[in-house]
């Protein structure tokens, strides 16, 4: 259980890196640059905790799949950015992916 904490808490941090990654304005503001490094840093530091429990591919089909979501998210609430019916379309299909692999793979972890 405390894997799933893990690999949650990672997305949360790689999220808010990458966020920031935009806000840092190619790394000339300096409090964004900050949060990008120390976001990537806790977020592969809780991805290798992670990864002690469960498989690498369904941990980073969670992880891409939440991050990619999680992320047009923040670009539209935060950013302004658009998000069209393909877009949305495409969100719910990578959502529903990680859902199969996780209830169905005979490879989740236990």
């Amino acid at each position: 259980m405390k894997s799933w904490l893990f690999l949650g808490a990672a997305i949360i941090a790689e999220v808010v890196a990458t966020s920031s990654l935009k806000a840092s304005a190619g790394f000339t503001r300096f409090w964004p640059s900050v949060l990008v490094v120390v976001g990537y840093m806790v977020a592969f530091y809780l991805l290798s905790l992670t990864l002690k429990v469960i498989p690498v591919g369904i941990a980073y089909a969670i992880w891409a799949g939440l991050g990619i979501v999680l992320i047009s998210l923040v670009g539209w609430l935060m950013f302004g950015q658009k998000l069209d019916l393909a877009s949305v379309i495409g969100m719910v299909l990578i959502v529903a992916g990680v859902a199969v692999i996780n209830l169905f793979s005979n490879v989740s972890a236990h």
